[in-house]
């Protein structure tokens, strides 16, 4: 079952933010920890949520960063310097990206326009949500544990969406939060997205196929629960091969990167027009995806 209301998930679990960029809290006897960072436009949402739902907001003593894109780590920059205390935790690849000017720029630009797109840029008069160097944290990498007392959060490197995606994995509760490195809820299907390397997207989804999960809880439109999450990675896995075909022939067919990348865009706005994500930074998702794949199929050709 797909849940897209913020709420409670389970006992010391909450979604958190709006239906298409949420965050999850995680609750533990010595202090809680928010997983993934949303898009910058939630923050007044969380805040008005945490009082809605009766959230102690300083308890919160972590934030783990799943990946760097703009639409993962919007609300970092607010909660850290609202509370210095809190620990932003990323893996190293995330951390070399999030000192760049020219990534940081980028996150800035790109939260602003997708503000503006959801009707949201007020929030920009009203909160200090650009990301400036006076963000830093510490670095996880595969297998360290993060104990909040009493619950325990696994990271599990999973490269290929992005080449600093992790994944965290809370076995007592078999719950997963894959990012965008599993794959995304959208309506009634499964939207994959390797944007780095999709082979190493569709690798990383093979090593996500073994956990057992009971809440599979992605970034964007809610998390899964029950039958449907025990069986989302596979559905993912098989989704991942079905686009890579369609990419793959996209690129045969036109042996041009960025035309291949607008006729599969327009094809899927055309199936999809609400999805969260402007037309023209899906165009670029695919640019790199298909990128990928075309220097594969020259080396063959």
């Amino acid at each position: 079952m797909r849940i897209r209301t913020p709420g409670k998930v389970r006992e010391g679990l909450w979604f958190l933010g709006q239906e298409e960029t949420g965050v999850y809290l995680l609750e533990g006897k010595e202090c809680s920890m928010l997983v993934s960072g949303g898009m910058s436009y939630i923050v007044p949402d969380i805040l008005e949520q945490f009082k809605e739902f009766g959230i102690d907001e300083n308890r919160i003593k972590k934030i783990l960063i799943l990946h760097s894109h703009f639409d993962h780590v919007g609300i970092i920059p607010f909660f850290k310097r609202r509370h210095p205390e809190i620990e932003v935790l990323g893996s190293e690849r995330a951390w070399e990206l999030l000192r760049m000017e020219k990534a940081i720029a980028t996150i800035n630009q790109f939260s602003q326009n997708v503000a503006k797109r959801m009707g949201k840029e007020s929030v920009y008069s009203e909160y200090d949500l650009d990301w400036r160097d006076d963000v830093s944290g510490r670095m996880v990498r595969e297998g360290d544990p993060i104990d909040l007392g009493g619950v325990e959060v696994s990271i599990l490197e999973i490269p290929g969406h992005s080449s600093c995606c992790i994944a965290a994995y809370v076995p007592q509760w078999k719950a997963l939060f894959p990012t965008d490195g599993g794959g995304i809820p959208f309506d009634e299907t499964i939207v994959t997205s390797g944007n780095s390397n999709y082979t190493k997207y569709q690798k990383s989804l093979e090593r996500l196929r073994p956990l057992e999960v009971e809440y599979y809880c992605a970034d964007h439109y809610g998390y899964v629960t029950g039958e449907e999450a025990r069986q989302f990675i596979s559905r993912a896995i098989e989704m991942a091969k079905k686009k890579r075909i369609e990419m793959e022939e996209a690129y045969r067919a036109t042996r041009d990167i960025d035309a291949a990348a607008k006729l599969l865009i327009a094809s899927f706005y055309d199936e999809n027009p609400n999805y969260f994500l402007s037309p023209d930074i899906f165009l670029d998702v695919h640019r790199q995806m298909i990128r990928h794949l075309a220097s594969l199929i020259d080396q063959k050709d």
